[in-house]
């Protein structure tokens, strides 16, 4: 019980004996506590270091027990001392970190934070979960990495077992990705709400509605991002965000066709992005697609209006009432 004194057992034992039988030499207390000679003068310089033995006057030459009373206490006293002295040291680092803490909040609260690398990001949202309050919304165009939703998954887990309402939107192209749409479901599965729209805002995570993370890089999420706290950007990101949201299709329903245009609602975002002159590379990075599949989609409308180009296609639609 005494190795916290920095004791060991056998040492322990030896001294017992000594204690009990000052008159033993080192082949008796050998004998007795089942030891070898040598390891007895082992355990002796042990003894020696706690000063819990010292030079006997009665008999020259050989060593005594001193009493638990003065030896045992010293080592007390000295260990008291030393972990008061650590508890100093460990005050002043506590301190030390609240000032750190402190002047990094004030920093960040006056001109926002920027975050560099995936790693740097993963740990701010893990922060921003715990801190969450009430309510967390996301915003997640594109094709999230199974490891990116991976490592979002415990912060998530957290925050929906504490009650905080999650709602999260998607592209409607997510709906043909397995990992995502496994991901959604569990998200579904323990109470958060989860819609997809064929295009959505920039990719944000909004906390409270007082903090919100956003790419630094829209076109390269991987390369940072910019943590903010300044109510009129974070209220600019909520009116977005509301705004999708409202127009979006709850995962596990299915938008339904207007049955006087015969037009999906992709198939409508499409058209509109091609009439504003964008290509169809740049349509399906919007739409989270490929150009293949928007020239596949704008093949499908032309052939439904009677139309022998995109420009004719754009007239018969806007026609139609389409765009």
């Amino acid at each position: 019980m005494l190795e916290v004194l920095g004791l060991s057992n056998e040492a322990m034992s030896v001294y017992r004996v000594m204690l009990d039988h000052p008159g033993y030499d080192i082949d008796e207390i050998a004998a007795h506590c089942v030891l070898l000679p040598t390891e007895v003068h082992d355990h002796l310089d042990e003894l020696s270091r706690l000063t819990l033995i010292r030079a006997s006057a009665d008999r020259p030459g050989r060593l005594r027990a001193v009493t638990p009373e003065v030896g045992l206490a010293d080592i007390l006293a000295g260990q008291e001392v030393e972990l008061a002295a650590r508890q100093a040291r460990l005050a002043a680092s506590r301190a030390a970190v609240t000032r750190m803490v402190a002047e990094r909040a004030e920093h960040q609260a006056n001109h926002g934070e920027r975050l560099h690398g995936m790693d740097a990001i993963h740990d701010r949202l893990e922060l921003m979960g715990r801190a969450a309050t009430t309510e967390v919304l996301s915003s997640q165009p594109g094709i999230q990495r199974p490891e990116d939703l991976t490592a979002s998954r415990p912060a998530d887990a957290t925050a929906l077992a504490r009650g905080i309402t999650m709602r999260t939107l998607y592209q409607d192209s997510t709906r043909n990705q397995p990992h995502i749409t496994t991901y959604a479901h569990w998200l579904l599965s323990r109470g958060g709400e989860v819609r997809t729209a064929p295009t959505i805002p920039q990719r944000m995570v909004v906390v409270d509605r007082a903090q919100a993370l956003v790419p630094i890089d829209p076109a390269d999420t991987r390369q940072g991002a910019l943590h903010v706290t300044e109510p009129g950007i974070v209220a600019a990101l909520l009116d977005l965000f509301e705004q999708a949201w409202n127009t979006a299709v709850p995962l596990g329903a299915t938008r339904p066709e207007d049955p006087e245009s015969s037009i999906t609602p992709t198939e409508r975002e499409i058209l509109r992005l091609l009439s504003t002159g964008v290509t169809d590379d740049t349509a399906g990075q919007r739409l989270g697609i490929s150009s293949r599949t928007v020239g596949r989609h704008m093949a499908s409308i032309m052939e439904r209006l009677g139309a022998s180009s995109r420009f004719e296609a754009g007239i018969k639609a806007a026609h139609q009432g389409w765009l």
